[in-house]
């Protein structure tokens, strides 16, 4: 497990956006995030999955989130540009941004896989996560200490047969991170970073693993001391790596 223990109010007065926070390791960064002092900005498809997240940080007394549904397979650059206009009006800037939103899609060899669920994979898993960080890319640069997170995984670092678009759009996602961070690299104060989350005891890994005993991985919860890493200011000088939670 990555060794990181970080102090109470780690993150207090910033705040920090979370895609996928309805459900698994977007819900746990979120709860995460709150208890160490960050108004979470809740962005996810499902809206009563987003309130009971919201629900469970103002019951544990910690500063309220913002509730944000939006999915990302069907919203376009107005619905992007509208958030980050109601991101600026509310606080003025934005200080995290953690990409967790995914799909993985049929695993099949890619022989087999049909065009359009290579598409529809393809664009939540990173036109989605590239128009977002584009139209909140001001607001992260009128942070003094701003941090993107993008979530990987062991199969976008070193190619798997049948894991198709999936697999192939984590490569992207590394891509896009080290393509972002060079670009950010010493003309601002926002940094971008990637985590493996690893074997997580979560309903995606359900999904591509049903037959495995999910007792023998950690929960989302567990895998938050990277997380909290990489939104904190111990990370200010990380930029463009690829880091594992696990």
């Amino acid at each position: 497990m990555f060794d990181y223990t970080a102090s109470p109010d780690l993150l207090k007065g910033r705040v920090i956006l979370v895609t996928g926070a309805g459900r698994g390791i977007g819900a746990a960064a979120a709860s995460t995030f709150a208890a160490h002092g960050a108004t979470v900005l809740l962005l996810g498809r499902t809206e009563a999955h987003l309130n009971q997240v919201h629900d469970r940080i103002v019951a544990a007394g910690h500063v309220p989130p913002v509730v944000i549904p939006l999915d990302l397979e069907t919203a376009g650059p107005q619905q992007y540009d509208a958030l980050a206009r109601m991101i600026e009006n509310a606080f003025g800037v934005l200080d995290g941004l953690l990409h967790n939103a995914s799909i993985i899609g049929p695993r099949m060899p890619l022989e087999h896989l049909p065009g359009e669920h290579f598409m529809r994979v393809m664009h939540i898993n990173v036109n989605a996560v590239h128009m977002l960080t584009h139209a909140l890319l001001p607001l992260l640069k009128q942070s003094v200490d701003a941090s993107v997170v993008f979530t990987s995984s062991s199969v976008g670092r070193k190619g798997r047969a049948h894991w198709g678009a999936y697999g192939v759009s984590k490569f992207a996602t590394e891509g896009l991170m080290q393509t972002l961070a060079d670009e950010l690299d010493g003309v601002t104060l926002v940094r971008a970073n990637s985590v493996n989350p690893g074997a997580t005891r979560t309903d995606m890994r359900a999904q591509a693993y049903p037959a495995e005993d999910p007792m023998r991985n950690p929960t989302p919860e567990q895998i938050m001391p990277v997380y909290l890493y990489l939104m904190g200011p111990d990370s200010a000088a990380i930029n463009g790596q690829a880091l594992n939670a696990q």
